[in-house]
């Protein structure tokens, strides 16, 4: 599957349970590890998880698989390792302060809109 399909697929999954502030971060022509950063955040930790199992299920039905899951059920930062599309999952303190958008700046950000959703 193409890497921005998966894009559209985790958004919506996101969107579907409420996160808040999604943003897609196209870094393909910056870095090797991944082809798009998307970070999101829930309200409380139980909305953090409730957001990563939709998106795991969500490129599940799809037939994505994970690389692999960072993060345990109680943690307030989860990462998302689907090889091409990593997601990252904050609480909103913790998105705050490791600002992620600063870091990974130099990558293009890519809207809703230009997603096709």
């Amino acid at each position: 599957m193409e890497s921005k399909e998966m894009v559209k697929i985790a958004y919506a999954a996101l969107e579907d349970k409420k996160a808040e502030d999604i943003r897609v971060i196209e870094i393909k022509d910056i870095s090797i590890i991944a082809d798009y950063l998307i970070i999101a955040n829930g309200s409380n930790s139980s909305q953090v998880q409730a957001l990563v199992d939709n998106v795991d299920e969500k490129l599940s039905e799809a037939g994505v698989s994970n690389k692999r899951i960072e993060g345990s059920r109680n943690s307030s930062w989860i990462l998302m390792d689907y090889n091409d599309v990593i997601v990252h999952v904050f609480s909103r303190e913790d998105r705050l302060f490791y600002d992620l958008e600063r870091i990974w700046r130099d990558g293009k950000d890519i809207s809703k809109e230009e997603l096709g959703i």
